[in-house]
């Protein structure tokens, strides 16, 4: 039974036996044997192991409310919050760029969001506009969306590892009137001018080459170092509700969607982690991240901004590096996803990986198999281990440390965060029904879609969308819980346990997380039938034992054996960032299509497989080199069908690995 029936059955029976006359004694003796009888038993297990954590959950959920609610009466925005923690403590360290040893105070960063916000109003750019951010992580990017918003605009913060077409649709999409881009990535700039429109104004920030950038780029640091540091007198007329930025996230189908943010979002997410973790504004966080992410951005950057903590920004994680700089900085917090607790954990044992401060470490992905290797070895006292997407509105998180677990809802009061594993189609992923027509919730144990209830009343449950209003629409269930509500759909199925917690299963839709990112598997099929002159391919995502994450694989029609996989390489290098890549490469005498007529991957082990291929390894190789080793020990179990049959690798010693099983 139900939480609330036993409630119900036992409340009820009491009363019977006092409308009766019933002594309390034995009424109570008898409503405590009803509750029993009624499977209370359960429900009194869960209440005592339960009990304080959702006690303090509640207390998180109803503080950031409160917090909320106050800013929305006082007309607050995420740059009237970081004036507030500017007049605090104006000279305390805000940034710290491990790159230089630069350090930004509170009042260094304000003043420089000032000058942005003058000088491109001055320029012209109004309330609602847009401009893209392309850089690498540092503290001018957080400068630049910050002075941004000081006077209404709103930035796209653009994946620094997208080229081409990728890179020219996410700029185009956010309907982008000017681009800012690193002097690092002038080339890439310099690659997709043509077909950026005459229109694009263009601005370099940091290193200044006339001979790479596009003509009519303007070198932006000179200008803004004229420009005026005083607040900007133009003070838009914006609330909580209104557009923040735009972060890009890898959706269902296609390319990446511009997901709105809107001010309220951004401090709900930083707000969550703060309370929920019990930071406070002397803890500095090691923040080594990509900023055009919400992890980086709102969850680590956010904590600067809106409580007044100071954030290390590196610019690319570096295992080798990672506990020294914890160390020099004296970090207190560190950011990571779950492949950063890999890597670490793969590294020499050193003394500086016991030496530093760190008692708390926020992020998501870290796998069950290592979590607790993880906290030992390196002496971490907290994991706060969290789920939910930059749009999403059915956020949970670990506050306990459960291992494994990603998140939790109340089994005794779930209705307080309205949020609901239901039951899907494995097969389609369409939600399955009952004879009234609502979805149907998942018992423990049962593995579900997690959709979230939308209020767009509520902050914590308003659902924004994507600038692509279809997009937004594909994302929306309607009679969910009940006749007439409307719902979120995350797209990734999650289990519960009896006691609430929930754990991360696997992601649904045609993506798939490889290296820190999510691919789109649309995306790939798209530039590599480009490539291959409109050929049919099917991607997918493979899992790879030891490794977190699913590798790319490609599946090719080749009947005449013409592809050339050193060629397609060199091609993919061009049009697709590293960790959208495949990693394998499936050469077929055709590719099969559903009965809906979408190309379909078939991996059963009586495929007439032509040929098998894996290419170079991406970056350090390291995920790609390990997946292979696992491939040629375990004989390639994790795919009985897969044998590498003429590999196209740089490690001599993988290559006699995979020959073995020729």
């Amino acid at each position: 039974m139900q939480p609330v029936g036993v409630c119900t059955a036992s409340l009820g029976s009491l009363g019977l036996m006092r409308f009766l006359g019933v002594p309390w004694s034995w009424s109570l003796a008898a409503t405590l044997g009803v509750c029993l009888g009624s499977g209370g038993w359960r429900l009194l297990r869960v209440l005592c192991k339960t009990a304080l954590r959702d006690l303090f959950g509640l207390s998180v959920l109803l503080r950031v409310k409160y917090k909320l609610r106050r800013h929305q009466r006082a007309k607050s925005t995420i740059p009237k919050m970081f004036q507030d923690v500017v007049r605090r403590h104006p000279d305390k360290v805000a940034l710290i760029y491990e790159a230089t040893g630069e350090q930004w105070t509170f009042r260094g960063l304000d003043e420089y969001s000032n000058a942005v916000a003058n000088y491109f109003y001055q320029q012209g750019f109004r309330l609602g506009d847009v401009i893209a951010i392309f850089m690498e992580s540092r503290p001018e990017f957080v400068g630049l969306w910050l002075g941004m918003a000081k006077v209404g605009i709103e930035a796209a913060l653009i994946n620094f590892n997208l080229r081409l077409d990728s890179l020219v649709y996410c700029v185009t999409t956010s309907g982008a009137k000017a681009v800012i881009f690193g002097g690092e990535l002038s080339s890439a700039i310099s690659e997709v001018n043509g077909m950026l429109g005459k229109n694009m104004a263009k601005f370099c920030s940091g290193d200044y080459n006339p001979e790479v950038v596009p003509a009519e780029t303007r070198h932006l640091d000179p200008l803004l170092s004229t420009a005026s540091k005083s607040p900007p007198a133009q003070i838009p007329v914006k609330g909580l509700d209104d557009r923040l930025f735009y972060i890009y996230t890898s959706g269902t189908t296609g390319m990446p969607k511009a997901a709105i943010v809107v001010h309220s979002r951004y401090y709900r997410i930083a707000a969550f982690g703060y309370y929920a973790y019990k930071m406070h504004p002397e803890d500095i966080v090691y923040n080594c991240l990509p900023l055009y992410h919400s992890a980086g951005n709102i969850m680590g950057v956010g904590q600067c901004l809106i409580h007044g903590l100071t954030v290390v920004i590196r610019k690319k994680f570096s295992a080798s590096r990672f506990w020294d700089d914890c160390t020099k900085y004296r970090c207190t917090i560190i950011q990571y996803i779950g492949e950063i607790c890999r890597y670490l954990l793969n590294q020499p044992v050193r003394e500086s990986e016991t030496q530093h401060c760190v008692r708390l470490a926020v992020g998501n992905g870290l796998r069950p198999t290592i979590w607790e290797d993880f906290t030992k070895r390196f002496r971490i006292k907290q994991i706060g281990e969290f789920y939910g997407a930059t749009e999403c509105n059915c956020s949970i998180a670990n506050l306990d440390g459960k291992v494994g677990a990603c998140g939790f809802n109340s089994r005794i009061l779930p209705n307080v965060y309205p949020i609901r594993l239901v039951k899907v189609n494995e097969d389609t992923m369409e939600l399955i029904r009952d004879s009234r027509g609502l979805c149907i919730p998942c018992r423990p144990g049962e593995p579900g879609l997690l959709v979230g209830q939308i209020n767009q009343q509520d902050p914590l449950r308003r659902f924004d969308g994507y600038v692509n209003e279809s997009a937004t629409h594909k994302k929306i269930a309607y009679n969910v819980l009940q006749k007439g509500d409307q719902a979120y759909l995350t797209g990734d199925v999650l289990v519960m346990d009896e006691l609430g917690y929930m754990y991360f299963k696997d992601r649904s839709g045609d993506t798939f997380r490889w290296r820190g990112e999510n691919v789109s598997t649309t995306e790939v099929e798209g530039m590599l039938s480009h490539i291959l002159n409109q050929t049919d391919v099917a991607v997918y995502g493979v899992e790879v034992p030891g490794v977190e994450g699913k590798a790319g694989m490609a599946a090719i029609a080749d009947p005449k054996t013409k592809v050339n996989p050193n060629v397609l390489y060199q091609e993919l290098q061009k049009v697709l960032p590293p960790y959208a890549r495949p990693i394998f490469l499936r050469l077929l005498p055709q590719v099969d299509t559903t009965g809906m007529g979408d190309l379909c991957a078939c991996c059963s082990l009586g495929s007439d497989f032509r040929r098998d291929w894996v290419l170079p390894p991406q970056g350090d190789g390291k995920a790609e080199k390990a997946a292979l080793r696992q491939c040629a020990v375990t004989g390639v179990s994790w795919l009985p069908s897969l044998f590498f049959r003429g590999c196209v690798i740089k490690s001599p010693l993988v290559v006699r690995q995979a020959h073995k099983y020729h």
